[in-house]
């Protein structure tokens, strides 16, 4: 070593330093990679990403090389450290490279290349995958054997290293992404996706039409009636049925009835030629279930049935996507016929609301957990049917009895604006 030049040696050991940044901004950067977006890339065959997919389908051979490569840069450059220091100090000169090295190989080698890795790590890790992917190959054999031990030692501590290889994302983790993506996706956008993930915890309960709000056909009514509901009905498809939807036949397309009213002869038989099976769903089932088994049975409405085959509600295709891409109004008080704004601010609600879409349009926090209609909640609150007058707290929000009968209420005022911090419910005449 005393025949080569000093130069020589400061020479080398700066560009140890530099090959050293090289590999901590490699490991950095390669593991700060989105793996969403570096798929998205490789799909559309940019070469560097993928080298950088191959290498990361191998990640403990990938960091086996990292550090291999790391540790020996940085011995070998602490060893060419401690001779300048002998040449240029004598003995106190090996602590003082130390020193000086630490310093150095901790600023230059460490901290800078790793943050600025971290902050741009496509620029990082794709071009060092041009090198790190011919010598992985070169130095296989080492890698490999270092594998091994490590293997060795996880097996001896009851390490299992396919344990965090799991990269799937939760509903939770995925609705982090969707915000934090915001700049990148249009507000509206944003909300469409994060209603896509909601779906798995509403039920079909949740947004049906209930029972006694179902429109139907009833077939036993005079000819005459039935034509004038079919003409003169606002939806495409209606439940037909004998006396009451309990003894529900089957569905009918009013498109389909165009054609025959076109005929001079058309009667009551060619009306029920038309009609087709029922769709029956079960209650309970979660939207995004309901929606996939819609598409699947190529249909777009069923009659909802409890445990014991009774009729509950109505549900539809229709109302499953206002779901996600929301409601066609602008108002949120007008898209329901239930909800009426009042000039001193408060609303009148009928009782028969659906608690959810209640907090859905106009962004409230009533209580969801229990019964699904404001009525249902009253009642199981107060535990009889109350009279008009009787004011409560319901969810933090001022609730009066308006208008009920003997076995509903049928009306409530409530004011928005007087809601308490606390949702602990209250009630007083």
């Amino acid at each position: 070593m005393d025949e080569i030049p000093l130069s020589a040696l400061i020479g080398t050991l700066i560009f140890l330093i530099f090959v050293s940044g090289f590999f901590s901004g490699s490991e950095t950067g390669l593991m700060s990679l989105n793996r969403y977006r570096l798929r998205h890339l490789a799909d559309k065959k940019h070469k560097g990403a993928l080298r950088a997919q191959r290498l990361l389908e191998q990640p403990e051979k990938l960091i086996g090389l990292i550090l291999l490569g790391n540790n020996f840069v940085n011995i070998l450059a602490s060893a060419i450290a401690t001779i300048i220091g002998l040449r240029v100090m004598g003995e106190a000169g090996i602590a003082v490279a130390t020193g000086i090295l630490t310093f150095v190989i901790l600023i230059f080698a460490e901290v800078t290349p790793k943050t600025i890795a971290a902050l741009h790590p496509e620029r990082f890790a794709l071009p060092s995958s041009l090198i790190l992917s011919p010598l992985l190959k070169l130095l296989y054999p080492v890698v490999w054997i270092i594998n091994q031990l490590t293997a060795g030692i996880f097996k001896l501590l009851g390490v299992r290293s396919e344990e965090g290889a799991n990269l799937k994302l939760s509903s939770e983790e995925l609705r982090v992404v969707v915000n934090e993506a915001s700049s990148m996706i249009p507000r509206r956008h944003q909300k469409m996706l994060l209603s896509i993930l909601d779906l798995e915890k509403a039920t079909i309960e949740d947004i049906m039409i209930p029972r006694n709000e179902i429109v139907g056909i009833d077939i036993n009514d005079d000819w005459e009636d039935i034509v004038t509901q079919v003409t003169e009905s606002q939806h495409t498809r209606l439940p037909v049925f004998e006396d009451d939807i309990d003894h529900v036949i089957g569905l009918i397309h009013l498109r389909r009835t165009i054609r025959l009213f076109q005929q001079q002869e058309f009667s009551k038989d060619d009306f029920r030629d038309l009609i087709r099976d029922v769709y029956f769903v079960p209650e309970g089932v979660p939207l995004n279930t309901q929606l996939i088994n819609f598409q699947k049975e190529r249909r777009r409405i069923g009659l909802v049935v409890n445990e014991y085959g009774e009729i509950q509600g109505l549900i539809t295709l229709e109302d499953i996507l206002e779901e996600i891409i929301g409601e066609f109004t602008t108002d949120p008080a007008a898209s329901s016929k239930d909800i009426h704004l009042q000039e001193d601010g408060t609303y009148l609600v009928d009782g028969s609301t659906n608690v959810r879409e209640l907090n859905k349009l106009l962004h409230w926090t009533l209580p969801t957990e229990g019964p699904k209609t404001l009525n249902g909640l009253v009642i199981e609150y107060l535990e009889h049917i109350p009279d008009p007058g009787t004011s409560m707290l319901l969810g933090g929000y001022p609730v009066e009895i308006v208008q009920t009968s003997q076995s509903t209420v049928k009306t409530v005022r409530i004011d928005p604006r007087l809601k308490k911090s606390s949702p602990s419910n209250q009630a007083g005449a």
